[in-house]
């Protein structure tokens, strides 16, 4: 059966020596198969923790959530998609059903047609083996926790918040057929999957059913939710269509790093530079990295410009890396080979021979990262520099950004070097 072979790849299972995921994954792939599904009509949206580790497993789309979110990613999929003969399955754990169950009540109350599968091993796996709001109390004896408090039973949640079908099923033998079952049914389905966790938890499943609760079947007989359509304008019509006005010399590809300080212009640097790429008849991504705490911290971007269409905007091994603070070179610093090109700023503290060059000072602090933009792109040559000018020409900060591309080109010496 082709779509059969199709479901899941052949990559290796991520998880510990006798976890029960594994199991829980081969189970919803079979379900899938049995049901006739085509990888490309299923969409799996994984939550994080042990079961986050799904995605790659998969050979459907796959959409990674936050924890406990995921449940509302899938239900804006399945309203966005508005399509039966799409399949849109969600896994979490029962720590993600813990601190997302608002979410997981939502779409039960709205009896959104997709399907729920919360892998239940009692406890929070990945991060220590912590109790869950799963947790059942005889397993939380066996732990020595001190919380008495009854876990809440997320299948008859569900149901009383008006989910078509919930079940609990813990023999493993029955999982495939349960999952079929659940896949089948028009509405809301609720699985919940008993699961070793052979690191935190029980070794075996002849030791595990004296800390689970019993298996129960819910259905409610209620119409498919569905969303209320209203006409709006792409977003994407709003978007300044950017045509070519340059020409490049870039035959091939090539990947930028820029690394600064959060606040300090890097990530609208890397913006302007894929931007005048495009201008210069280039393809170009862009992706921005900086910690959860906004404001604080390093920025670094990746940018790649092509003369192809980018198919995969990943960047291990950047051509060219520009450093302005020293938060962004102790970020960037291990990705620098020998043959990076390296533009750093004089300020930058860091024990080597790349060469250096006043970008902060003829920059500023906001507009360093444009400057080392603007003269690499003087340097290599890569497009004219006019391309960079004609992107901030409409910009309100139109005459500061301008004075760090022209602060940059009056650097003479040259700015990068070849590590030693």
């Amino acid at each position: 059966m082709e779509a059969a072979k199709k479901i899941l790849t052949n990559i290796k299972m991520p998880f510990c020596p006798g976890c029960g995921h594994g199991v829980c994954v081969k189970s919803i792939s079979k379900s899938l198969e049995n049901l006739g599904y085509r990888s490309k009509d299923v969409i799996i949206v994984s939550d994080i923790g042990c079961s986050g580790l799904v995605d790659p497993l998969f050979t459907t789309h796959t959409i990674h959530g936050l924890h406990g979110r995921s449940p509302a990613l899938g239900v804006g999929v399945t309203l966005g998609l508005d399509n039966p003969n799409k399949k849109v399955i969600v896994i979490q754990g029962d720590g993600g059903a813990t601190i997302g169950l608002q979410h997981i009540l939502e779409a039960a109350r709205r009896n959104i047609d997709m399907t729920l599968v919360v892998i239940n091993n009692l406890l929070y796996g990945m991060t220590g083996g912590q109790m869950s709001g799963l947790s059942t109390n005889e397993f939380k004896e066996y732990k020595h926790s001190n919380d008495d408090a009854d876990p809440y039973d997320v299948v008859n949640l569900a149901h009383q918040s008006g989910a078509a079908f919930s079940i609990r099923v813990n023999n493993i033998s029955n999982f495939t057929d349960v999952l079929e079952e659940a896949i089948r049914i028009s509405g809301f389905s609720l699985v919940e999957l008993s699961s070793l966790c052979t690191s935190h938890g029980m070794k075996k499943i002849s030791e595990m059913k004296h800390y689970i609760v019993a298996e129960e079947k819910l259905t409610n007989n209620r119409s498919v939710g569905v969303s209320i359509k209203r006409n709006t304008a792409s977003l994407l019509d709003k978007s300044k269509i950017l045509t070519p006005q340059f020409t490049s010399k870039i035959n091939d590809s090539i990947g930028i790093v820029i690394a600064g300080s959060a606040g300090g212009g890097v990530q609208s640097a890397a913006k302007m530079l894929a931007q005048a790429a495009i201008l210069s008849g280039l393809y170009a991504t862009m992706k921005g990295e900086y910690p959860i705490t906004v404001g604080t911290g390093f920025s670094v971007a990746e940018v790649i410009l092509s003369k192809k269409p980018i198919h995969f905007t990943g960047l291990e091994n950047p051509k060219v890396v520009m450093v302005v603070t020293e938060d962004g070179w102790n970020k960037v610093k291990n990705r620098i080979t020998n043959s990076t090109k390296v533009f750093v700023d004089t300020k930058v503290s860091y024990n080597s021979t790349f060469i250096t060059k006043d970008f902060l000072k003829v920059g500023g602090k906001k507009g360093a990262a444009l400057s080392a933009v603007s003269y690499w792109i003087k340097e290599s040559g890569v497009f004219p520099i006019e391309a960079l000018f004609k992107v901030v020409e409409d910009s309100k900060y139109v005459t500061s950004l301008q004075k760090a591309i022209k602060g940059a080109e009056e650097l003479r010496e040259l700015v990068y070097a070849d590590r030693k």
